[in-house]
């Protein structure tokens, strides 16, 4: 089964490059997998996967970080994002948000398909995250979204990444490890070196095995 790993920076990924020995670039490239780095955000991304995403993958692996809205779950976390939403696509009417699909122009929500029953996806929560332009940063915007779409995590990715793998029918996974909890911007709380070791480790185990 050939992979291609997706992944926003080099950083969230730098231990799983360093261990497979590779050469830093944009693109990566090995007998089992591909890497690709895209550059942050869901334009990015998009651009990213239109130029390297084809049929000659079977599965889509995206990793990296993630805000959790869930404060119940511990910094370092790794989650498996089953159900991802842009949420911000659609218009504001007096005070009421209406996504896309009300509007007739489309659809904001992704799953991400796949029949894996590998053993390392077992033990991972399965939750929803949502895909954002702005991080959220205000108790205000925080409740607005919670009340509005419910999410446990936000990247700026993650449903670029299904969309493209919708779109052309290849089987995705993502796979995020939470580095800090959505709440007014508060760095010094955050775990991203943690975040990132475990996600590392996961996907190295995961790599490994496939």
């Amino acid at each position: 089964m050939k992979i291609l790993l997706v992944a926003a920076t080099k950083a969230e990924i730098a231990i799983l490059i360093e261990h497979f020995h590779l050469a830093e670039d944009e693109f990566m490239q090995t007998e089992a997998f591909d890497i690709l780095i895209t550059g942050v955000g869901m334009t990015a991304t998009a651009f990213a996967m239109g130029k390297y995403l084809s049929a000659s993958y079977q599965l889509v692996l995206n990793l990296g970080i993630a805000g959790s809205f869930d404060p119940g779950i511990p910094l370092g976390s790794v989650l498996n994002i089953v159900t991802d939403d842009f949420s911000e696509l659609g218009a504001e009417d007096k005070g009421t948000f209406l996504p896309i699909e009300n509007l007739g122009f489309g659809k904001s929500s992704f799953q991400a398909l796949n029949n894996l029953l590998h053993p390392s996806l077992s033990g991972l929560p399965k939750v929803k995250g949502i895909t954002v332009n702005t991080a959220h940063g205000t108790q205000q915007s925080i409740q607005e979204i919670r009340n509005r779409l419910n999410p446990v995590t936000e990247s700026m990715e993650g449903a670029a990444v299904l969309y493209c793998c919708e779109k052309e029918g290849i089987a995705c996974l993502q796979i995020r490890s939470i580095s800090n909890y959505v709440e007014p911007r508060n760095k010094e709380s955050w775990k991203i070196g943690l975040a990132i070791k475990n996600l590392n480790e996961w996907a190295i185990g995961f790599l490994t095995n496939s």
